[in-house]
């Protein structure tokens, strides 16, 4: 696929480029205010490269999960002041997504200038199954430029119109944020460094099993913390208590901690409580006695020893998922100790996006200790699963 520089080459001065970028940040519900920016600042090399390039930078981008209709607390009008200070210039929004307003913005740019489009999901075209439907939405888009960049890796396993369709109906190049995180990842699927640990947390056992099962055959070790670490206890014969349990994969995590033998490291103790709350009262318990009036919400302290332990020996790691609800302050430790071990690894250490790359800057914890922060945590997923990325077929074509 070509890359940002390729297109730099070819000159892109004066010529309207159009660049997907994922600015899917988190607002506060109370405020509106960005309460993490790390997405926007993912996407500033791009936008700076083709400003100083006299490009005329058309942003399209998504925020939450709109109803494919104009809601006022998903408009990325607070995203637009943001990238605005980042950048340094003013950034005007449009008032929609490619109508009359996103025309005539569009069509008002200087060269360095750079316009946002209102949030791509107010049109239920953006995400629609029907191929006409969002082409529809992808000619109006294209129609707005010359050239297009997709760098929006977070949205790359994704069949919609700014992502994929408009790929399909402009000379295409690859960002620079989509060219590092391709270039990570095949780092992890070709031949990582030994011995290669993988973390996997979050809630559920569903959610992560494609990739447990694509990642087993590869990895030396596999620690598994969060929600989803019992049903794999459930799968030895322990009981959980009032844990997260999802009593239909049981039987499939019995068979996953049979084929993996000892490559599966489970945790050896639990944060338990009697409440999901910020004032609960914490106790530790063993993993393979959890009370049945109790719910495990957090890994105990021996288990960040043990994981500490196995990633101490790692050359490679891959970090997805939190080993607790660390949003709430009791429980925040089990996170905070693994982290720390994932930023410490003599070698790569990549941190799969999503709520763990949250975790990272809600801890407080130094976001340069690590390799990599992935900034599309499905995506990210999908690739290492093997998957086909429509968002990356379309940009090799």
């Amino acid at each position: 696929m070509r890359s940002l520089d390729d297109l730099l080459a070819e000159g892109v001065s004066g010529r309207r480029v159009l660049v997907r970028a994922d600015l899917n940040v988190p607002l506060d519900k109370g405020t509106g205010e960005i309460t993490d920016d790390g997405r926007i600042r993912a996407s500033l090399p791009t936008l700076q490269a083709l400003r100083n390039a006299g490009a005329r930078v058309i942003v399209a981008a998504h925020l939450g999960r709109p109803k494919g209709a104009p809601d006022p607390q998903y408009s990325l009008a607070p995203v637009a002041a943001r990238l605005g200070e980042l950048l340094g210039t003013d950034v005007p929004l449009a008032d929609d997504v490619a109508g009359d307003d996103a025309r005539a913005k569009a069509d008002a740019l200087a060269d360095g200038d750079v316009l946002l489009l209102e949030n791509v999901r107010f049109e239920a075209a953006e995400t629609a199954k029907d191929d006409a439907e969002r082409g529809e939405l992808a000619d109006r888009l294209a129609a707005l430029a010359e050239l297009y960049v997709d760098d929006a890796f977070g949205a790359v396993h994704r069949k919609h119109a700014s992502v994929y369709d408009v790929a399909r109906r402009l000379p295409h190049a690859a960002g620079r944020l989509v060219a590092q995180e391709l270039d990570v990842l095949t780092r992890l699927t070709t031949a990582p460094d030994r011995p290669y640990v993988v973390v996997l947390g979050g809630s559920k056992v569903s959610d992560k099993l494609a990739v447990i099962e694509a990642l087993l055959p590869k990895v030396d070790r596999l620690l598994i913390g969060g929600g989803m670490c019992f049903t794999f206890l459930a799968a030895q014969g322990h009981g959980v208590g009032g844990s997260l349990l999802e009593a239909d994969q049981v039987d499939t995590c019995r068979r996953l901690l049979a084929e993996a033998g000892d490559r599966i490291v489970l945790p050896v103790d639990i944060v338990c409580a009697d409440k999901f709350a910020a004032d609960a009262e914490t106790s530790v318990t063993p993993a393979d006695a959890i009370p049945d009036g109790l719910m495990g919400l957090d890994v105990g302290p021996r288990t960040v020893e043990v994981f500490g332990a196995e990633l101490g020996r790692a050359r490679t790691v891959f970090w997805n998922g939190p080993m607790g609800v660390f949003e709430l302050p009791p429980f925040q430790a089990g996170t905070r100790g693994v982290a720390q071990a994932v930023a410490a690894v003599d070698g790569l250490s990549v941190v799969g996006g999503g709520d763990s790359a949250a975790a990272v800057r809600q801890l407080g914890l130094d976001e340069a200790a690590y390799g990599h922060i992935s900034t599309g945590g499905g995506a990210s997923l999908e690739y290492l699963e093997g998957r086909e990325l429509p968002g990356l077929a379309v940009l090799a074509d």
